[in-house]
């Protein structure tokens, strides 16, 4: 596994993590700490979905780089 190509995606994730703990952390939340906690959401889903492709693509001989963020209304309706 090429971990070093993924690490932008990694970083991305570690990022919104970051963000998403720092604002639970404030205790109650403004309506839009609210609505950025949403869009983190969504944008982690996305960020998974997309390290899962890059991945498949690679161990499959595939090109990691044909991945793409596939759109909130796709990832949104994956099973955890």
């Amino acid at each position: 596994m090429d971990d070093q190509k993924d690490r932008p995606v990694l970083n991305h994730i570690q990022e919104l993590v970051s963000e998403e703990h720092r604002l639970y952390g404030q205790g109650a939340l403004a309506d839009a700490d609210r609505e950025r906690l949403a869009t983190i959401n969504v944008e982690l889903d996305q960020c998974w979905d997309l390290l899962r492709q890059r991945r498949a693509l690679r161990e499959t001989g595939g090109d990691p780089n044909k991945a793409h963020v596939r759109a909130p209304e796709i990832v949104e309706k994956y099973e955890q």
